[in-house]
Protein backbone atom coordinates (compact mmCIF):
# COMPACT_ATOMS: atom_id res chain seq x y z
CA UNK A 1 0.00 0.00 0.00
CA UNK A 2 1.56 3.71 -1.38
CA UNK A 3 0.94 5.95 1.99
CA UNK A 4 0.62 9.18 0.61
CA UNK A 5 3.34 11.34 2.30
CA UNK A 6 4.70 14.01 -0.03
CA UNK A 7 7.31 15.97 0.09
CA UNK A 8 9.00 17.02 3.37
CA UNK A 9 10.44 20.21 4.24
CA UNK A 10 11.97 20.50 7.70
CA UNK A 11 12.29 23.47 10.22
CA UNK A 12 16.55 23.77 11.00
CA UNK A 13 17.79 23.60 14.40
CA UNK A 14 20.75 25.98 14.46
CA UNK A 15 23.84 25.27 16.32
CA UNK A 16 25.75 27.90 18.03
CA UNK A 17 29.33 27.23 17.29
CA UNK A 18 32.46 28.98 18.29
CA UNK A 19 33.76 29.56 14.60
CA UNK A 20 30.02 30.74 13.48
CA UNK A 21 29.65 33.59 11.16
CA UNK A 22 26.56 35.23 9.55
CA UNK A 23 26.17 33.61 6.41
CA UNK A 24 23.78 31.71 7.29
CA UNK A 25 21.76 34.69 7.83
CA UNK A 26 22.81 36.68 5.26
CA UNK A 27 23.39 34.50 2.17
CA UNK A 28 21.27 31.48 2.70
CA UNK A 29 18.15 33.52 4.06
CA UNK A 30 18.16 31.35 7.50
CA UNK A 31 16.09 33.39 10.42
CA UNK A 32 17.59 33.12 13.87
CA UNK A 33 18.01 35.70 16.34
CA UNK A 34 21.87 34.01 18.12
CA UNK A 35 25.33 34.92 16.97
CA UNK A 36 27.98 32.86 16.07
CA UNK A 37 25.73 29.95 14.39
CA UNK A 38 27.65 28.11 12.31
CA UNK A 39 25.45 24.59 11.32
CA UNK A 40 21.77 24.29 10.35
CA UNK A 41 20.35 21.04 10.83
CA UNK A 42 18.75 20.46 7.84
CA UNK A 43 17.38 17.08 7.85
CA UNK A 44 18.43 15.68 11.14
CA UNK A 45 17.64 12.03 13.18
CA UNK A 46 20.73 13.01 15.63
CA UNK A 47 19.14 12.56 19.26
CA UNK A 48 18.55 15.75 20.78
CA UNK A 49 18.91 17.59 17.31
CA UNK A 50 15.57 15.92 15.42
CA UNK A 51 14.55 18.38 12.75
CA UNK A 52 10.30 18.78 12.38
CA UNK A 53 8.34 19.00 9.88
CA UNK A 54 7.69 22.83 9.01
CA UNK A 55 4.47 22.70 7.42
CA UNK A 56 1.74 20.86 5.73
CA UNK A 57 -0.72 18.07 7.08
CA UNK A 58 2.17 16.67 9.13
CA UNK A 59 3.91 19.75 10.64
CA UNK A 60 5.64 19.41 13.56
CA UNK A 61 6.00 15.86 13.47
CA UNK A 62 9.96 15.04 13.94
CA UNK A 63 12.21 13.12 11.84
CA UNK A 64 12.46 9.13 13.90
CA UNK A 65 8.79 9.58 13.99
CA UNK A 66 7.81 9.62 10.93
CA UNK A 67 10.21 6.91 9.85
CA UNK A 68 8.20 4.53 12.71
CA UNK A 69 5.19 5.69 11.08
CA UNK A 70 5.81 5.44 7.58
CA UNK A 71 8.66 2.69 7.51
CA UNK A 72 10.07 1.75 4.12
CA UNK A 73 7.67 3.69 2.53
CA UNK A 74 9.31 6.94 3.77
CA UNK A 75 13.23 5.33 3.60
CA UNK A 76 13.23 2.52 0.96
CA UNK A 77 13.22 -1.03 1.72
CA UNK A 78 16.84 -1.42 2.26
CA UNK A 79 17.71 1.56 4.00
CA UNK A 80 14.63 0.71 6.82
CA UNK A 81 16.01 -3.18 7.21
CA UNK A 82 19.56 -1.87 7.88
CA UNK A 83 18.48 1.17 10.10
CA UNK A 84 15.12 1.00 11.03
CA UNK A 85 13.67 4.14 12.60
CA UNK A 86 17.26 5.83 12.53
CA UNK A 87 17.60 8.04 9.50
CA UNK A 88 21.28 7.43 8.22
CA UNK A 89 21.79 10.78 6.77
CA UNK A 90 22.48 14.47 8.29
CA UNK A 91 22.74 17.27 5.99
CA UNK A 92 24.05 20.88 7.11
CA UNK A 93 25.17 23.96 6.10
CA UNK A 94 27.98 25.07 7.74
CA UNK A 95 29.41 28.73 7.99
CA UNK A 96 33.22 29.13 9.13
CA UNK A 97 33.64 32.43 10.29
CA UNK A 98 37.05 31.36 11.87
CA UNK A 99 38.80 28.07 11.29
CA UNK A 100 37.29 24.58 12.29
CA UNK A 101 39.23 22.53 15.02
CA UNK A 102 41.21 20.14 12.83
CA UNK A 103 39.86 17.13 13.93
CA UNK A 104 38.82 13.31 12.73
CA UNK A 105 35.89 11.24 12.85
CA UNK A 106 35.79 7.59 13.73
CA UNK A 107 34.67 4.64 11.50
CA UNK A 108 31.58 2.87 12.21
CA UNK A 109 33.56 0.10 13.82
CA UNK A 110 35.23 2.54 16.16
CA UNK A 111 32.21 4.90 16.87
CA UNK A 112 29.95 1.81 17.66
CA UNK A 113 32.65 0.45 20.03
CA UNK A 114 32.92 3.45 22.13
CA UNK A 115 29.79 5.69 21.45
CA UNK A 116 27.20 3.21 20.37
CA UNK A 117 27.01 5.46 17.07
CA UNK A 118 27.42 5.57 13.66
CA UNK A 119 30.79 6.69 12.17
CA UNK A 120 31.19 9.68 10.36
CA UNK A 121 31.85 9.52 6.31
CA UNK A 122 30.80 12.94 4.67
CA UNK A 123 31.11 15.04 2.01
CA UNK A 124 31.62 19.02 1.66
CA UNK A 125 30.13 20.75 -1.73
CA UNK A 126 31.51 24.71 -1.54
CA UNK A 127 29.03 26.94 -2.10
CA UNK A 128 30.70 30.37 -1.49
CA UNK A 129 34.45 31.00 -0.37
CA UNK A 130 36.37 33.81 0.11
CA UNK A 131 39.13 35.19 -1.21
CA UNK A 132 42.34 32.85 -0.32
CA UNK A 133 40.13 30.38 2.05
CA UNK A 134 41.43 27.26 2.19
CA UNK A 135 40.53 23.47 3.73
CA UNK A 136 43.18 21.66 5.38
CA UNK A 137 43.04 17.54 4.59
CA UNK A 138 45.31 14.80 5.26
CA UNK A 139 48.87 15.11 6.09
CA UNK A 140 51.27 16.77 3.79
CA UNK A 141 54.57 14.13 4.63
CA UNK A 142 54.31 10.34 5.83
CA UNK A 143 52.87 10.35 9.71
CA UNK A 144 52.11 7.31 11.93
CA UNK A 145 50.80 7.29 15.38
CA UNK A 146 53.84 8.23 17.32
CA UNK A 147 55.15 11.22 15.35
CA UNK A 148 51.85 12.39 14.75
CA UNK A 149 51.06 12.57 18.80
CA UNK A 150 55.00 13.85 18.62
CA UNK A 151 53.49 16.83 16.58
CA UNK A 152 50.92 17.52 18.03
CA UNK A 153 52.39 17.28 21.41
CA UNK A 154 54.82 20.00 19.99
CA UNK A 155 52.26 22.59 18.83
CA UNK A 156 53.55 22.34 15.17
CA UNK A 157 51.02 19.68 13.44
CA UNK A 158 49.42 22.77 11.24
CA UNK A 159 52.44 22.73 8.68
CA UNK A 160 52.17 19.25 8.40
CA UNK A 161 48.22 19.51 7.19
CA UNK A 162 47.62 19.53 3.00
CA UNK A 163 46.34 23.54 2.79
CA UNK A 164 44.34 22.98 -0.38
CA UNK A 165 42.73 26.93 -1.20
CA UNK A 166 38.84 26.60 -2.58
CA UNK A 167 36.15 27.74 -5.10
CA UNK A 168 32.51 27.73 -5.41
CA UNK A 169 31.10 24.70 -7.00
CA UNK A 170 33.64 21.99 -5.70
CA UNK A 171 33.46 18.59 -3.69
CA UNK A 172 35.33 16.52 -1.57
CA UNK A 173 34.47 13.48 0.24
CA UNK A 174 35.97 12.83 3.90
CA UNK A 175 36.03 9.74 4.61
CA UNK A 176 36.10 8.31 8.32
CA UNK A 177 39.90 8.75 9.65
CA UNK A 178 40.96 11.44 7.79
CA UNK A 179 41.86 14.37 9.54
CA UNK A 180 40.61 17.67 8.23
CA UNK A 181 39.25 21.24 8.60
CA UNK A 182 37.29 23.99 7.28
CA UNK A 183 39.15 27.13 7.19
CA UNK A 184 38.09 30.44 7.37
CA UNK A 185 35.59 31.72 5.18
CA UNK A 186 33.88 28.78 3.71
CA UNK A 187 30.18 28.46 3.75
CA UNK A 188 29.29 24.85 2.18
CA UNK A 189 26.66 21.88 2.96
CA UNK A 190 27.66 18.69 4.59
CA UNK A 191 26.28 15.14 3.92
CA UNK A 192 27.51 13.26 6.52
CA UNK A 193 26.25 10.01 8.37
CA UNK A 194 24.23 10.57 11.32
CA UNK A 195 26.46 10.80 13.94
CA UNK A 196 27.65 13.51 16.08
CA UNK A 197 31.28 12.10 17.32
CA UNK A 198 33.88 14.61 16.49
CA UNK A 199 37.73 14.02 18.30
CA UNK A 200 39.70 17.46 18.03
CA UNK A 201 43.24 17.38 17.97
CA UNK A 202 43.98 21.18 17.45
CA UNK A 203 41.80 24.28 18.63
CA UNK A 204 44.04 27.06 18.02
CA UNK A 205 44.49 27.64 22.01
CA UNK A 206 41.02 29.45 21.37
CA UNK A 207 38.75 30.54 24.56
CA UNK A 208 34.75 30.21 24.07
CA UNK A 209 33.38 33.32 24.91
CA UNK A 210 30.26 31.28 26.24
CA UNK A 211 32.20 29.11 28.16
CA UNK A 212 35.22 30.84 29.18
CA UNK A 213 37.40 27.41 28.77
CA UNK A 214 38.87 26.07 26.02
CA UNK A 215 37.13 23.23 24.08
CA UNK A 216 38.25 19.93 25.10
CA UNK A 217 40.91 18.02 23.10
CA UNK A 218 40.72 14.24 21.79
CA UNK A 219 43.94 13.62 21.32
CA UNK A 220 44.32 9.61 22.35
CA UNK A 221 40.91 8.92 21.01
CA UNK A 222 41.69 10.32 17.87
CA UNK A 223 45.20 8.55 17.55
CA UNK A 224 43.01 4.97 16.79
CA UNK A 225 40.66 6.39 14.44
CA UNK A 226 43.32 8.26 12.29
CA UNK A 227 43.69 6.51 8.79
CA UNK A 228 48.16 7.60 8.50
CA UNK A 229 47.41 6.35 4.55
CA UNK A 230 48.84 8.33 1.83
CA UNK A 231 46.12 9.88 -0.68
CA UNK A 232 46.90 11.40 -3.95
CA UNK A 233 44.12 13.67 -4.50
CA UNK A 234 41.21 14.61 -2.09
CA UNK A 235 39.24 16.91 -4.42
CA UNK A 236 35.95 15.04 -6.08
CA UNK A 237 35.43 15.41 -9.78
CA UNK A 238 32.32 15.56 -11.31
CA UNK A 239 30.72 16.08 -14.74
CA UNK A 240 28.04 19.40 -14.77
CA UNK A 241 26.39 18.66 -17.78
CA UNK A 242 22.77 20.79 -17.44
CA UNK A 243 19.78 19.31 -17.30
CA UNK A 244 20.45 15.32 -16.09
CA UNK A 245 21.92 14.23 -13.07
CA UNK A 246 25.52 13.68 -12.75
CA UNK A 247 26.97 11.52 -10.63
CA UNK A 248 29.40 12.73 -7.46
CA UNK A 249 29.79 10.38 -4.85
CA UNK A 250 28.90 6.83 -4.39
CA UNK A 251 29.72 5.43 -1.49
CA UNK A 252 27.93 2.36 1.00
CA UNK A 253 26.68 5.35 2.90
CA UNK A 254 25.45 7.61 0.97
CA UNK A 255 25.18 8.92 -3.07
CA UNK A 256 25.12 12.21 -4.16
CA UNK A 257 24.34 13.42 -7.78
CA UNK A 258 25.08 17.14 -8.78
CA UNK A 259 21.86 19.10 -11.28
CA UNK A 260 22.06 21.85 -13.02
CA UNK A 261 19.20 22.68 -14.59
CA UNK A 262 17.13 25.65 -16.94
CA UNK A 263 14.62 23.94 -17.89
CA UNK A 264 11.84 21.43 -16.74
CA UNK A 265 12.99 18.10 -15.85
CA UNK A 266 11.75 15.04 -14.69
CA UNK A 267 13.20 12.94 -12.96
CA UNK A 268 12.32 9.30 -12.59
CA UNK A 269 12.75 6.61 -9.29
CA UNK A 270 12.77 2.78 -8.58
CA UNK A 271 9.68 2.90 -6.38
CA UNK A 272 10.87 2.15 -2.69
CA UNK A 273 14.50 1.77 -3.54
CA UNK A 274 15.04 4.86 -1.24
CA UNK A 275 14.15 8.19 -0.47
CA UNK A 276 15.81 11.43 -2.08
CA UNK A 277 17.08 14.61 -0.51
CA UNK A 278 17.39 17.97 -2.76
CA UNK A 279 19.78 20.16 -1.32
CA UNK A 280 19.65 23.98 -3.31
CA UNK A 281 22.80 25.28 -3.84
CA UNK A 282 21.56 27.96 -6.03
CA UNK A 283 18.89 29.21 -7.46
CA UNK A 284 14.80 29.04 -7.00
CA UNK A 285 12.95 26.02 -8.65
CA UNK A 286 9.24 24.30 -8.64
CA UNK A 287 9.45 21.14 -7.40
CA UNK A 288 5.88 18.82 -8.36
CA UNK A 289 4.80 15.27 -8.11
CA UNK A 290 1.87 14.03 -9.37
CA UNK A 291 -0.16 15.16 -6.15
CA UNK A 292 2.02 17.84 -4.69
CA UNK A 293 3.92 21.38 -5.83
CA UNK A 294 6.70 22.79 -3.49
CA UNK A 295 9.14 25.65 -3.90
CA UNK A 296 12.66 25.13 -2.93
CA UNK A 297 14.94 27.98 -2.68
CA UNK A 298 19.35 28.55 -2.31
CA UNK A 299 19.30 27.30 1.41
CA UNK A 300 16.67 24.95 1.83
CA UNK A 301 16.42 20.91 1.80
CA UNK A 302 13.69 18.74 1.20
CA UNK A 303 12.79 15.06 1.70
CA UNK A 304 11.41 13.16 -1.60
CA UNK A 305 9.60 9.65 0.45
CA UNK A 306 10.84 5.95 -1.13
CA UNK A 307 7.51 5.43 -2.38
CA UNK A 308 7.44 8.60 -4.67
CA UNK A 309 8.02 7.84 -8.56
CA UNK A 310 8.64 10.60 -10.27
CA UNK A 311 9.84 14.53 -9.43
CA UNK A 312 9.54 17.57 -11.44
CA UNK A 313 11.52 20.15 -11.43
CA UNK A 314 10.55 23.32 -12.73
CA UNK A 315 13.20 25.99 -12.28
CA UNK A 316 13.31 29.94 -12.19
CA UNK A 317 15.81 30.49 -14.24
CA UNK A 318 18.62 28.48 -13.12
CA UNK A 319 18.51 26.30 -10.11
CA UNK A 320 21.35 24.33 -8.91
CA UNK A 321 20.53 20.90 -6.59
CA UNK A 322 22.77 17.98 -5.35
CA UNK A 323 20.82 14.93 -5.01
CA UNK A 324 21.13 12.71 -2.46
CA UNK A 325 20.18 9.37 -1.57
CA UNK A 326 21.29 6.47 0.60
Amino acid sequence: MNNSIGILKFQPVFQYRIWGGEKLKNVLQKEYSETHIGESWEISGVKGGETAVLEGPLKGAILPDLIARYKSDLVGQNCYKKYGNEFPILIKFIDADAPLSVQVHPDDALAKERHNSLGKNEMWYIMDADKDACLLIGFTEDLNKVNFEAHVNRGDLLPLLNKIKVKKGESYYLPAGRVHAIGKGVLLAEIQQTSDVTYRVFDYNRVDKKTGKQRELHVQESIDAIDFSPVEKYQTTYERTPNQSNPMIDTPFFKTNYISSNEMLTLTYNLGNSFKIFICTDGLALLKTPNQELTIKKGETVLLPANEEQLTVVPQGTVELLEVAY
